[in-house]
């Protein structure tokens, strides 16, 4: 060690190679409508109109994109029943359930610490005028 080193050299809490899948999940859970959506399902099966009206300020074309994506990686199923007009309705699968559990301790860690945020807002705005 040089003798103008100081910083203490530790492994890293968390560690990720490129490799590691993480970013397919941060794409999903990071897009605007994703956690709502999910956070939805996770009371039951719903209908789209049923989930337009509970996810506050999605229009019509995000929530169909949202639920495709959501379909496609296996986190919702989409059940289309034959009556008319056509009854489809959403349902977490097992994954997506698995999932709302990092979900739920988001919301708890956002919860806590949202008042310090806000603080650190306030003292780095006021830093910037």
């Amino acid at each position: 060690m040089s003798a103008g080193h100081t910083d203490v050299t530790t492994d890293p809490v968390v560690s990720c190679a490129e490799e590691c899948g993480v970013r397919d999940v941060q794409d999903r859970l990071g897009d605007k409508w994703t956690v709502h959506v999910v956070v939805e399902l996770a009371s039951g099966p719903r209908r789209f109109r049923e989930l337009q009206r509970l996810v506050t300020g999605v229009s019509q074309r995000m929530l169909t994109f949202t639920l495709r994506r959501l379909e496609r990686d296996g986190l919702v199923t989409r059940t289309v029943y034959p009556t008319t007009p056509p009854q489809v309705e959403y349902e977490l699968t097992g994954t997506g359930h698995s999932m709302t559990h990092l979900i739920k301790q988001l919301i708890d860690w956002s919860l806590d610490h949202r008042a310090v945020i806000g603080r650190a807002r306030e003292e780095w705005d006021a830093k910037q005028t």
